[in-house]
């Protein structure tokens, strides 16, 4: 078994409207920055998960990310994964 480190990012998918992201963008340009043009809110996880291989822990990761971590409905996801390694 190994153990492998998770970077996961959970966005809202571009055809819904985040107004999280729309109140930022209004903060950003009362702060005098009128040009960001747009401001999207997100999610970021790290996770550390036990496989057999990169393939187990990818598998694992999807089945969490679609269970838990995001709203398939509203929601899309990317995870980077890298074999942990050991200090021994």
């Amino acid at each position: 078994m190994a153990e492998f480190d998770a970077k996961v990012y959970v966005t809202l998918r571009p055809s819904v409207l985040d107004p999280a992201g729309v109140a930022v963008q209004s903060g950003i340009h009362q702060l005098g920055y009128p040009q960001v043009q747009q401001v999207r809110i997100g999610k970021y996880v790290e996770l550390t998960v036990t496989a057999s291989d990169r393939g187990a822990a990818e598998e694992q990761l999807t089945q969490i990310c679609d269970q838990i971590l995001a709203n398939p409905v509203i929601e899309v996801y990317r995870f980077e994964i890298m074999e942990r390694v050991s200090s021994s």
